[in-house]
């Protein structure tokens, strides 16, 4: 049997300049050439803010009509209305639906570049890739139900090198809780919460550190004006510093309102680092039964659910738990690739399976 011919993959990377984003990074993880080898694979960058926005809205689609044969993928930006004249052969990868399902979390530049775009994208594309079912489940409710909508979770590396990690840090009472955040400073990340969280810890007459790292993005918040003294800004650090630092915690807190996958969840557990998560759909898929679950609205009932485990002594037995649950999901990642590079010869066909895509209702 004569193997298919190599085709040619143009891949939007016009939004990628300075330092990468988790979104940025499993953009270039997913889609590098040497893993979609032996395909052509033309990388497509943009030096600055005024080029991208041209690329993107008319280069682009240019080049598609110009070549009528390849595939275009988007996995980062949305594509510009006019790339989606290239009807199945624009493919766009989806990590999260809240440029439409959350206006209110938006700054003004997401809100009228971005937004507008993906909206279009969601309504009138044809083949989509998507993070985890939960982010599928969404965009269902926002295409055509004629389009594809296939799994592609992405694989999780161990990038910060917790792996010699014994696990969290030994909690013993009398000393700090501590307790790890990572992400942008911006509302869907819901740090007020977190913040109400570790206070409630504290009156409760247990010490409790909240350490978050990630720059400043938007929004006005009131910690960041006048931080208490349990929290600690540690801005953006470099992997050497992020590790010394999950070394020195008991777990990760997460109280974001809204996720498509919630990467950093998945890469501490590499460490062995217990995570805390809202009760939603998406942390339950991606964490399984590793997870504890809060309510970040509930603050004091969230610390007394941080409290039992870390008194119990399962913070320790969280570790093992931890890791099995990052193996499960690369495993799921690696299933969902070899779809995806059998899309890339057979076309639609390779997602016969039924657990390889989200239907429509």
């Amino acid at each position: 049997m004569t193997a298919p011919a190599p085709r040619r993959l143009y891949i939007d990377q016009t939004n990628i300049r300075g330092p990468v984003t988790g979104i940025e990074r499993v953009a270039l993880d997913l889609f590098a050439p040497e893993r979609l080898a032996p395909h052509e694979v033309r990388l497509l960058r943009s030096p600055n803010l005024p080029r991208m926005i041209l690329d993107q809205h008319l280069a682009l689609p240019a080049r598609g009509l110009a070549d009528s044969s390849a595939l275009f993928l988007f996995p980062g930006f949305p594509p510009g209305p006019l790339a989606l004249a290239l009807g199945r052969r624009c493919v766009t990868y989806i990590h999260d639906t809240f440029l439409v399902t959350r206006p209110q979390d938006l700054n003004w530049r997401a809100r009228a570049y971005m937004a507008p775009s993906f909206a279009l994208a969601a309504r009138f594309g044809r083949t989509f890739l998507v993070n985890s079912r939960t982010t599928g489940e969404d965009l269902r409710r926002l295409c055509r139900r004629d389009a594809l909508v296939a799994l592609l979770r992405p694989a999780v590396r161990d990038v910060f090198g917790l792996g010699d990690l014994a696990g969290p840090a030994a909690f013993r009472p009398g000393e700090p809780l501590r307790l790890l955040a990572i992400g942008t400073i911006e509302p869907r990340k819901n740090y007020p919460s977190a913040v109400a969280i570790a206070a409630a810890l504290n009156a409760a007459g247990i010490p409790a550190e909240l350490h978050l790292v990630g720059r400043v993005g938007w929004g006005q918040y009131a910690f960041l004006d006048a931080p208490p003294p349990f929290l600690t800004l540690h801005g953006y650090l470099d992997d050497t510093g992020l590790r010394s630092l999950a070394r020195r915690c008991h777990l990760l807190l997460s109280t974001a309102k809204a996720e498509g996958l919630g990467l950093p969840l998945l890469e501490v557990q590499h460490g062995g680092l217990p995570v805390a998560a809202p009760a939603a759909p998406v942390f339950s898929e991606v964490l399984g039964s590793s997870g504890l679950f809060i309510d970040p609205e509930k603050p004091e009932d969230a610390a007394r659910a941080l409290l039992d485990v870390a008194r119990s002594g399962r913070l320790a037995q969280a570790a093992a738990a931890s890791r099995d649950n990052v193996a499960r999901w690369n495993g799921l990642a690696a299933r969902d690739f070899a779809r995806f590079r059998a899309f890339l010869d057979q076309g639609a066909t390779a997602y016969g399976d039924p657990e390889a895509v989200v239907p429509a209702a």
